[in-house]
């Protein structure tokens, strides 16, 4: 049941990007163009999920399981630290140079997209980058 769940989470998330225009990278490369051409459309589609993220972290938070009965655990950091800046700028000039992030992306390589795809191999390259740095790291 739980591998249906997520299953049905991430087809209906998936859909969600593709009705709001989040897997289009033109799309996304014009809202973050704020000295030219912006189109700001994607603000209600960000203002929904951050509204929406809240409200389901603020009930999660007040259970030990999920729906299903498995373990629910939430992240226990809540420091901003060098790692969590650096991590998040290089997210954001990814986003801004290709207009995608990993959920789009995977949209994108469903849909056929040589860009997507091109996309995930970089991603998965640098998260194996990452571990590897970590493994030698401690």
């Amino acid at each position: 049941m739980a591998l249906f769940t997520a299953f049905l989470s991430g087809l209906i998330f998936g859909i969600g990007l593709l009705v709001s225009g989040m897997a289009e990278p033109a799309k996304v490369i014009g809202f973050l163009d704020i000295t030219g051409a912006w189109d700001p459309s994607l603000v209600l589609v960000m203002g929904g999920a951050v509204l929406a993220g809240l409200l389901a972290f603020r009930l999660a938070g007040r259970r030990a399981t999920t729906y299903l009965g498995l373990p629910l655990t939430l992240p226990a950091v809540r420091i901003i630290d060098r790692r969590l800046v650096v991590g998040s700028l290089v997210f954001g000039i990814g986003w801004g140079l290709v207009g995608l992030c990993p959920g789009p992306a995977l949209v994108g390589l469903g849909a056929g997209r040589w860009q997507a795809a091109l996309f995930v191999a970089a991603m998965l390259a640098g998260m194996g980058i990452f571990q590897w740095l970590e493994k030698r790291r401690s």
